[in-house]
């Protein structure tokens, strides 16, 4: 099967900030073998987004106005099985690495880009794979 034949990872994103969501779908959509299937607000907008888009890897903000990106991961975890959590960070402290550490989840802090988010996406869609 060649890359070209090979199914795109289907993501959501979970990101508060309506201009760093908008840009991270523009930059993702010209990624060959990423299929941004939605981009939410909110917490609570990520479980009924997983259940209608059923996405391979959700892209989670880590620190939502609403809900904290651990309890939503947790959710999706029991929720959308299957579905593997990408954390995004603008910091990325001990409380951070330890989360994404107990939901076995990578964590990408902004500041190192769409490609480290690429690369850790493209990852997490194996693990769910095997």
């Amino acid at each position: 099967m060649s890359e070209r034949d090979t199914p795109s990872i289907r993501v959501l994103l979970v990101e508060d900030s309506d201009v760093y969501r908008e840009s991270l779908v523009f930059l993702l959509h010209a990624v060959r073998g990423l299929d941004v299937v939605g981009a939410v607000g909110d917490g609570a907008a990520a479980m009924p987004a997983c259940l209608e888009l059923r996405p391979d890897v959700v892209v989670l903000d880590f620190r939502l106005p609403d809900i904290g990106g651990a309890e939503v991961a947790a959710d999706l975890r029991e929720r959308c099985p299957g579905v593997v959590v990408v954390f995004l960070s603008a910091s990325a402290g001990q409380d951070e690495y330890d989360a994404a550490s107990s939901a076995g989840a990578a964590l990408v802090r902004k500041d190192e880009g769409v490609d480290a988010l690429v690369v850790a996406v493209r990852a997490a869609a194996v693990r769910s794979s095997e």
